[in-house]
């Protein structure tokens, strides 16, 4: 399963994530930009845009470490 993942240390809370996918990602308390589900079924196209248009590269969309895909 691919999963969204923000390097905190790159993001500038700039908000594009949060306006492009709301239902994926939100500012927190520290004014970084944090993951707020785990449920991403249907969402795959808003998480990718929000990949595209973040301007630090700090969103990462990607298999989750330890899955394998199956043969």
């Amino acid at each position: 399963m691919k999963i969204p993942k923000i390097d905190i240390g790159k993001c500038a809370a700039c908000g594009n994530c949060e306006a492009i996918c709301p239902e994926v990602f939100e500012i927190g308390d520290d004014d970084k930009s944090h993951v707020i589900t785990g449920d991403f079924s249907g969402l795959e196209s808003c998480i990718e845009a929000a990949v595209e248009n973040c301007p630090e590269d700090a969103i990462s969309y990607e298999e989750e470490e330890g899955e394998e895909e199956e043969k």
